[in-house]
Parts: structure tokens; C-alpha cells; sequence
């Protein structure tokens, strides 16, 4: 057996046509898992990587409670739920529209909440489950012009803390990913001083890579874990030390 293998597991990781989801997604097949792709948007882009991965893509917008329940029953008896799912509605909070408050709210905090509801039951059923949650160092430290991103990323940790306090007799876990700066479609648009005022604050002094976070994510949802639950793990270069 290799570490942290997650052979005969069933994982579900939504967000998962590209970047970080879909590093998790190939990281999770690669372990073994059986992996579903779950994805709003990218129907070409998560077709593609579920075939790439002999897995199943299947849509669903999880900001809305009853896509949310149909893609976690279509997606059968899980073992792993990745909710990774995420938008960013940047602006300083005088001037935020409050569509941009509700979508990033609805898309990152909520959408968890309705995946997790759906789920729970079959896990505590079989006593078995791990649920990881991917939240942001913006969660834990704040950072200008992102309130509702913040607010977003910081309540997945409360959320987290608080459903693993409710799963723990019942031997289902739940943790929390927190990246740093991560190389993505995201941080490529940023201006090359905003690149550099990053690194300077990075003790390891580099981006970081989706498949940095892919692999503490395929840890926490293994069984070499089975003693974590309720933690927050920074992926982050040591930057918000």
C-alpha cells in the first residue's frame, strides 16, 4: 500500500474543470479514488479531464440547494467531498454591489453548507467519511478590497470547525485546505509588483502550485489522517506566519 492511498474510496471534488480542482481531482485518481468531477462552468474543460481519468463529470451550480443535493446523490456512496467550488466579486466595500456580496456569499459559504447537508447523513449512516473544505489565507488574515471573499473563506472555517465537532462520534472528519498565493487563472492577471509584494512575504519564496495544495488535500483525506479532524492547514509558503 502507498501513503495516503485512497484506493476503493469514492471522492467528490466540486470546482474541478481547472486550477486547483482540478489538480485535486487528478491527485485523487492518482491515489486511486474513484472521482467525480463536479463543475458549474468548463463543460469541454471537466469532459475532458474525467476522461483523462476514467471518472464521471456532472454540472451543478452548488450555490443553489437543490443542485447542490442532485450532484452528491448523483455522485453515489461517498467517501471524500472536496468543496473547492469558488468565485471572486472584487471591490472595496463602500462601493461593493450587493449582487457581488450574494454571489461570492451563495458561491463559496453556502454551497458548502448545502453539499456537507447532503452528504452528512450517509457518512454518520456508515460511519466513515472525509470532507475537506478548501478556504484561503485570505480567510484567516483578511486582505483590501475582498470583504465578501474574506467573510466567504473565513466563515468555511467556523462552518468546518463546528460540523466536525457534530461528526466526530460518528467517525466522519472534516478539515480545512488554506492556500496561499497559488498560480492560477487568478493570480496570473495580477499586476507584476502585486506578483512580487507576495513573494517578498513568502519565506519560501515562490507561488505556489495547484498541485501543492492537491497533495495536503490527498493526505487529509486519507487514512494516515484518520486522527485530524477540525484543523486548518495552511498551503501557504509560510506566509501567514
Amino acid at each position: 500500500m502507498s501513503f495516503a492511498s485512497l484506493d476503493g474510496k469514492t471522492a467528490l471534488v466540486t470546482g474541478a474543470s481547472k486550477g486547483i480542482g482540478r489538480a485535486i481531482a487528478i491527485e485523487l485518481a492518482a491515489a486511486g479514488a474513484a472521482v467525480v468531477v463536479g463543475y458549474r462552468t468548463g463543460k469541454d474543460d471537466a469532459e475532458t479531464l474525467a476522461e483523462e481519468l476514467g471518472a464521471r463529470a456532472v454540472q451543478a451550480d452548488v450555490s443553489d440547494p437543490a443542485e447542490a443535493k442532485r450532484l452528491v446523490e448523483e455522485a453515489g456512496d461517498l467517501d471524500i467531498l472536496v468543496n473547492n467550488a469558488g468565485l471572486t466579486r472584487d471591490g472595496v466595500l463602500a462601493r461593493m454591489a450587493d449582487e457581488d456580496w450574494r454571489a461570492v456569499i451563495e458561491t463559496n459559504l453556502s454551497s458548502v453548507f448545502y453539499t456537507c447537508r447532503a452528504v452528512s447523513r450517509s457518512m454518520m449512516r456508515r460511519r466513515a467519511g472525509s470532507i475537506v473544505n478548501v478556504s484561503s489565507i485570505v480567510g484567516v488574515h483578511g486582505n483590501w478590497g475582498q470583504t465578501n471573499y474574506a467573510a466567504s473563506k473565513a466563515g468555511i472555517i467556523g462552518f468546518t470547525k463546528s460540523l466536525a465537532r457534530e461528526l466526530g462520534s460518528r467517525n466522519v472528519r472534516a478539515n480545512v485546505v488554506a492556500p496561499g498565493y497559488v498560480r492560477t487563472q487568478l493570480t496570473d492577471v495580477l499586476p507584476e509588483e502585486a506578483t512580487q509584494a507576495m513573494l517578498s512575504n513568502t519565506p519560501l519564496g515562490r507561488l505556489g502550485e495547484p498541485s501543492d495544495v492537491a497533495g495536503a488535500v490527498r493526505f487529509l483525506c486519507s487514512d494516515e489522517a484518520s486522527f485530524i479532524t477540525g484543523e486548518v492547514l495552511l498551503v501557504d509558503g509560510g506566509l501567514g506566519m
